[in-house]
This record gives C-alpha cells, sequence and structure tokens, in this order.
C-alpha cells in the first residue's frame, strides 16, 4: 500500500490532535495529506526522536491526543521509546510506523526490517506495549487509526508501505525554523499558554 493513502485515511480522523512526523519525503506528503493539521503537525530532523518528543508532548499535555509518525528506520534508532511507553503507558499516545524496509531519503539501502525477522509490532507487545499491529491494507490502516485515536492505551501501528513517493507532489515553503514557530504558536493559541514568550533583546 502507500504511504500517502493511508496519510489521507488519517488526515480525514484528525482535527484537534497534534502530530510529531519524520525527516524526509513524508513530510511533503503529510502536508499535502492533511492541509487542515498544517499548523499543528512539526517535523522532527533527527532520527530516533519523533516518538520520544511525541511522548514528552504526550505528557506535557495529557489532555490532548498526541500523534507520531515515525519510519521503520528512525524506529530502529531508539527502540528503547518501547519499552519507556510499555511503562509509562501514556493515555493519549497514538503512534504510527511507516515501514517501507528501507532508508529512502538517502537512496533506499535497506533497513533491518527488509530481512523479514524483524517485527516492530512484536518488538513493541514485548516491550509492554500490548495494542501493538501491523496492517497490510489501507482499510486495515484505517481501522487501526480508529481505534488508536480512541485508546486510553499506547497504541501502535506499523503500516508496511511501498518505498515509492507520491509523484508532483507540493513541496513545503518553509524551513525547520519556521515551522517551529507555526507550531509552537498554535499549541500556545490553543492551550491558551506561553511557552515561548516576548525576547527581551526585542
Amino acid at each position: 500500500m502507500k504511504r500517502f493513502d493511508c496519510m489521507k485515511a488519517l488526515a480525514a480522523r484528525l482535527k484537534n490532535e497534534l502530530v510529531i512526523l519524520s525527516l524526509g519525503a513524508s513530510v511533503d506528503e503529510w502536508y499535502n495529506a492533511a492541509p487542515h493539521m498544517r499548523s499543528a503537525s512539526l517535523f522532527q530532523q533527527q532520527l530516533g526522536c519523533v516518538t520520544p518528543e511525541a511522548f514528552g508532548l504526550a505528557v506535557g499535555l495529557p489532555h490532548r491526543r498526541i500523534v507520531s509518525l515515525d519510519t521503520d528506520g528512525g524506529m530502529m534508532f531508539n527502540l528503547g521509546i518501547l519499552a519507556t511507553l510499555g511503562n509509562e503507558q501514556p493515555k493519549n499516545l497514538f503512534v504510527v510506523v511507516w515501514d517501507n524496509e528501507c532508508y529512502q531519503s538517502i537512496g533506499g539501502p535497506p533497513t533491518h526490517t527488509a530481512s523479514g525477522r524483524v517485527d516492530i509490532a512484536a518488538i513493541a507487545r514485548g516491550a509492554g506495549v500490548e495494542q501493538a499491529f501491523t496492517a497490510h491494507t489501507v482499510e486495515e490502516f484505517d481501522a487501526h487509526c480508529a481505534r488508536g485515536l480512541a485508546s486510553e492505551v499506547p497504541y501502535v501501528v506499523v503500516a508496511k508501505v511501498s518505498g515509492t513517493v507520491q509523484p508532483d507532489i507540493k513541496r513545503k515553503h518553509s524551513d525547520g525554523r519556521e515551522d517551529k514557530y507555526i507550531f509552537v504558536r498554535h499549541v500556545e493559541a490553543t492551550e491558551n499558554i506561553v511557552i515561548m514568550g516576548p525576547s527581551e533583546h526585542n
């Protein structure tokens, strides 16, 4: 199945959630699939940091649903986060792992999941995340999105997607710094809090 089709299915279910996503082609795909979530989404530039950052938001905003759009490559960089989720059991965190079995952004060398032996959902369950599943069709994925967004325990779905990027996708016209401010201001406005106040130098 195609990642972009999965993204459109997930996007149709989102309204007030906050989304942390991985670097690479998935950023542009997500912003095209979910334009209404643009200010509520922030991409993380370091592999292994997407779900940890989402977990931090889930702890800091326990009343709000947080969505992590991670990757197989990113999750392999920090499997310890699954043990953290297993121990801490955040009630408001839904984790999607786009598993295309390769490091797409650097030319496509295989990740560990390409061997057919490494099963991220099984690793998650072994780490204490009981609600961890693998989806092979858009219909399966969409059903897991419905359950995951309503779950009161951490929920992980590994989406087995192809390694192809949606053609003719519109590129985003912002850099990481601008994206950070867009996201932070959105959180401030929707939570009625101050995160980054006025600088004392201007």
